[in-house]
């Protein structure tokens, strides 16, 4: 449940600050939910709850398609942890919650 809501995040990756709109809901370990931003629209895939941890993955379509992962951790209204984008590397995500 500490996940569960409306969160603006943004990922610092190598093309600069990506900002989004994260919508998560879990139903006891399982995550669901979409992200949207300047990548179009993902369906949170494979999500998994634990306490305050969730990961999860999606499938980027654009500018080029790639699998990106992602590993949270939730304290309060915000969010911290980071995105693996295939051969890119990881990259640092905060959020906070905002519905």
């Amino acid at each position: 449940m500490a996940v569960d809501g409306t969160w603006k995040v943004v990922v610092q990756s190598p093309m600069g600050a990506q900002e989004g709109t994260l919508s998560l809901k879990s139903q006891g370990a399982t995550l669901s939910g979409t992200q949207t931003g300047g990548s179009g629209s993902m369906e949170v895939q494979n999500g998994r709850v634990d306490g305050n941890k969730a990961s999860w993955t999606a499938e980027m379509k654009q500018p080029f398609p790639m699998k990106l992962e992602f590993s949270v951790t939730v304290s309060g209204d915000e969010m911290k942890g980071e995105v693996k984008a295939g051969n890119f590397g990881s990259s640092p995500l905060t959020g906070k919650r905002v519905g």
